[in-house]
């Protein structure tokens, strides 16, 4: 059974899953105020959590997947000190369940951190299209935003409107306002994508 963790050791294994690659001792105390000293890389290396690289100065360090999967746990499951600031308890308990999301869905968080901004788009596009498929009843079928964006794994507002006014420039994805104005609900409100002065209610997407 694998033996806790203080905090030294904590906040080292996150550290070293924040860098996400072979770190030297001096950077990562630069980077994130870590001082890797030698007890607590000793116990982090007998658990396996991090490999180290000694033969030379300065040393090295890298978190593994048992480390990866360990930290996962800690921050799922660390309990604050009593006297730690309202504002980091409330960020704990804003993480916990963004932590849990991934591991039920075997994400690693380590590919969550260091997923690029190009493949955050590529990757919401496809959700995009997959959620218009599930829903559509037709080819180029109108689909309502508000069914559309329950169906996109949590991702915000701001970030699915960038995504779609980017999917409108390929001539393929089309916004439009939903004419009937009495028939819209609060949702359809809420779920709208501003273009100029006309919320737009419904989405289409042709064949490419």
């Amino acid at each position: 059974m694998a033996s806790s963790l203080g905090n030294p050791e904590k906040a080292a294994l996150i550290a070293l899953m924040l860098v996400g690659e072979e770190v030297s001792t001096p950077d990562l105390k630069k980077r994130h105020g870590i001082d890797l000293r030698k007890e607590t890389r000793e116990k982090l290396n007998k658990e396996n959590l991090i490999t180290s690289y000694t033969d030379a100065r300065p040393h090295t360090h890298k978190i593994t997947d048992a480390g990866v999967t360990r930290c996962e746990e800690v921050l799922v499951s660390m309990e604050l000190p009593p006297r730690a600031p309202v504002l980091l308890s409330v960020i704990f308990d804003v993480l916990r369940p963004f932590v849990k999301y991934f591991q039920q869905h075997n994400i690693r968080l380590t590919d969550v951190l260091r997923t690029t901004d190009a493949e955050v788009t590529t990757t919401l596009e496809s959700l995009i299209r997959s959620a218009y498929d599930d829903l559509k009843g037709k080819p180029q079928d109108w689909v309502r935003l508000a069914r559309l964006r329950p169906r996109l794994n949590g991702a915000g507002k701001d970030e699915v409107d960038k995504v779609l006014l980017a999917m409108t420039r390929t001539g393929l994805v089309h916004l439009a306002p939903d004419s009937d104005r009495k028939s819209l609900t609060d949702a359809d409100r809420t779920a709208a994508i501003r273009i100029g002065k006309e919320d737009k209610h419904l989405v289409a997407i042709e064949e490419s």
